[in-house]
């Protein structure tokens, strides 16, 4: 049971960290992390690689500590649901996994004001009836590219009038004199 938690920990640790992996390289290359640097919680966590730790690429080792300061720094509901989507990543077929780090990808390219339309999006999306978003879903999949292209545009088209007419129809106040 402990070797398995640990091997779980350890994933999802490398999973916390993929964000790290995902970006740009740094101009200079990343410095070493001493193992004596590490909090002692995060040497526990991480006491698998503690063997190997200098013989690690300063990469992984500043994915790992990273990584570790994230779990620590869960509340354990966070954890709970860290577990939970590691499971469920676990059990996606490759293909799919391939798939989703496309997309992740994708998005983290995006520059951070399109990337923060896609979360509020995606926060609008979640607010809807369960039925709604069924029946958006089936839309969309059953759309040919070009028909997903004239969705997306009319979706741009309905948000940009919406923050039109929230700027336009703002009541107006009077300043006193």
């Amino acid at each position: 049971m402990n070797r398995k938690f640990h091997s779980l920990l350890f994933v999802l640790l490398m999973a916390a960290a993929v964000p790290v992996f995902a970006q740009d390289a740094p101009s200079s290359p990343p410095a070493p992390v001493a193992w004596s640097s590490l909090s002692p919680q995060q040497q526990h966590l991480l006491s698998r690689f503690g063997a190997q730790w200098g013989s690690l690429p300063p990469a992984r080792q500043q994915a790992l500590a990273h990584g570790s300061e994230r779990w620590l720094g869960m509340s354990p509901g966070e954890r709970d649901t860290a577990r939970e989507r590691f499971s469920k990543w676990n059990a996606l077929p490759p293909d799919e996994r391939h798939a989703l780090r496309g997309r992740w990808q994708r998005f983290q390219a995006l520059p951070p004001g399109e990337q923060a339309a896609v979360r509020e999006n995606f926060r609008r999306f979640q607010q809807l009836p369960a039925e709604r978003r069924q029946m958006l879903r089936e839309q969309w999949n059953n759309a040919t590219p070009a028909e997903r292209q004239e969705m997306v545009q009319r979706a741009r088209e309905k948000r940009e009038k919406r923050r039109a007419g929230t700027r336009l129809d703002a009541p107006h106040v009077p300043r006193p004199h």
